[in-house]
């Protein structure tokens, strides 16, 4: 019998987030991470073989964020006019962790990342933001090329590093709001999809809800 709702919907999921005493390098390699940026395994709740390592930190300066796709035998597909049909990291955020609402805020956003497609011959890692679909209000667009990006593409797989700067985070208040809605989707045209919480029955693009709890912590 096929299970209607994955067990993790039943759940309002909430992790620590830790601070970094120094940002990360933005060099592709997740390698040298502390494993305390290391984010939980949820798809496991759900009996999911996962695919990708997902590492988070934060900082004055923003959000900094890592992954590690492992098992592929085809090289990423990636095409920033349509990055949600080509391999990449998605990223939702909640700076104000409204979690009873069901439509995106002015404190939500959406970013995305992958590991190529972008540079004269499309080689290296990309990044940008987009509106999140039907959204109450969107926050401002970021301008081009002010996520910095890095990616280190191997015959089975890529790592990826990313930094979300403060100033293309709108509302992030660390002190005043220390609780954010974050939920990070792999997918991958080859391995398929990897969430921390919910998959596309679930509407995880829209609905701010299916978004897990990221405590900010020293």
């Amino acid at each position: 019998m096929n299970q209607l709702v994955p067990n993790r919907f039943l759940f309002k999921f909430e992790f620590p987030l830790y601070r970094c005493s120094k940002p990360p390098k933005m060099d592709g390699k997740v390698s040298t991470w502390n494993s305390q940026f290391l984010l939980p395994a949820l798809h496991a709740v759900d009996g999911e073989h996962g695919f990708a390592e997902l590492y988070a930190a934060w900082h004055d300066s923003g959000l900094y964020i890592g992954c590690r796709v492992k098992g592929k035998r085809e090289h990423p597909r990636c095409d920033a006019s349509r990055f949600w049909k080509s391999d990449n990291i998605r990223i939702m955020t909640d700076m104000r962790d409204t979690r009873n609402i069901r439509r995106a805020t002015r404190f939500c956003q959406q970013f995305y990342m992958m590991p190529a497609g972008g540079g004269p011959q499309g080689r290296q890692a990309i990044a940008g933001d987009a509106a999140i679909h039907r959204a109450t209000e969107n926050a401002p667009l970021a301008d081009e090329g002010t996520i910095p990006v890095a990616s280190n593409v191997t015959k089975t797989g890529y790592s990826l590093t990313a930094h979300l700067p403060t100033a293309i985070l709108h509302g992030f208040d660390p002190v005043e709001n220390p609780r954010i809605g974050l939920l990070i989707m792999v997918e991958d045209l080859e391995l398929g999809q990897q969430s921390l919480t919910v998959g596309d029955d679930l509407n995880w693009w829209i609905d701010p809800s299916t978004w897990p709890t990221a405590i900010l912590t020293e």
